[in-house]
């Protein structure tokens, strides 16, 4: 995802007087800046880092939709808008199909040591941020089975 897409589309949600597809927006557009902060890079921001603002922005906004009570049908509408607007920017994640065949064509050499620690360690260096840490770490469990 670049930055420039996520200012076009806050834009445009401005332009449309939609307000909280805009309020949504706006919060990747500053967790993206906010990281980039840290980082040391404030002009070129890379797609890597956008996404990975917006994995994190998805996965605190899924972590508050899990956690509202259900009996608040207002916040819960809320969260949810919330969650959906940050799913359709957040990059596709891979499945536990196409991680298990990463991992038995790229580590094999790793995946018969059957330690899984050494595993996890060699593989999230090359999924971070493309699959799900649980379904990579399920996907591990399996293998070393």
């Amino acid at each position: 995802m670049e930055m420039k897409t996520l200012q076009s589309d806050m834009i445009a949600a401005m332009k449309a007087h939609d307000k909280e597809r805009k309020e949504v927006i706006s919060t990747l557009v500053q967790a993206v800046k906010k990281l980039a902060i840290d980082e040391g890079t404030r002009d070129d921001i890379k797609d890597e880092l956008v996404d990975r603002a917006i994995l994190k922005e998805q996965k605190s906004a899924k972590e508050q939709l899990e956690s509202c009570p259900k009996d608040r049908e207002d916040l819960l509408k809320e969260y949810q808008f919330k969650f959906d607007v940050i799913s359709e920017y957040a990059p596709k994640m891979m499945s536990k199909d196409e991680i298990k065949a990463v991992l038995t064509e790229k580590f094999a050499e790793v995946i018969a040591t059957k330690n899984k620690g050494q595993i996890m360690k060699a593989v999230m260096a090359e999924l971070k941020g493309k699959a799900d840490g649980k379904d990579i770490s399920a996907v591990v469990a399996e293998l070393c089975q």
